[in-house]
């Protein structure tokens, strides 16, 4: 497995029980590359901000990544700006723990990352974050109209189960 393009290992040795703050932020080159991993025009900015503290299961992370990105419209390539502001809680499970071994993961339902067990990513799991933050199939304000010159209608202009009426209508004669 690559590297990824924006990490920020914290050692789990400097981790405590109690809630310590930690900021990442992303450089350009770090940005440009997460642009091309996932398929965006850009990454203006991408950083984190994360309270970490250490639990019986591992490192529980919190708080919020913020992204100034640029997505293309998938109807027509144009530049959309997106702004993300997204609310972070992850559990960071050591990744050599046994599969029969359960882990008690109650604590509000946090989403799991795995960890090499001596240091949590705390870039690869901004860069996570936002991308899941972003809309897959995003669409600008002309792709309506393009779609509609290429005659593909919208879901409010097709009649709903219009090729299946007539095959209702003949089901229940049949039935009759």
């Amino acid at each position: 497995m690559n590297a990824p393009e924006f990490s920020r290992l914290e050692r789990i040795d400097t981790i405590g029980e109690g809630e310590r703050e930690i900021r990442v932020a992303a450089t350009e080159a770090e940005r440009a590359a997460l642009a091309v991993r996932f398929g965006l025009k850009s990454i203006g900015r991408l950083e984190g901000v994360f309270r970490v503290r250490r639990d019986a299961a591992g490192v529980v992370a919190r708080g919020t990544v913020r992204a100034d990105v640029v997505q293309a419209c998938v109807v027509t390539d144009e530049a959309l700006p997106v702004s993300v502001d997204e609310p972070v809680a992850l559990r960071f499970v050591d990744e050599g723990t046994p599969e029969g071994d359960e882990i008690e993961l109650s604590e509000d339902a946090l989403d799991t990352m795995s960890f090499d067990g001596a240091a949590i990513d705390l870039g690869e799991a901004a860069a996570e974050t936002m991308a899941l933050a972003l809309d897959p199939f995003p669409r600008g304000p002309n792709a309506a109209a393009v779609l509609r010159r290429a005659g593909v209608i919208s879901e409010e202009e097709a009649k709903p189960l219009g090729a299946l009426a007539g095959l209702r209508a003949q089901l229940e004669k049949r039935q009759s």
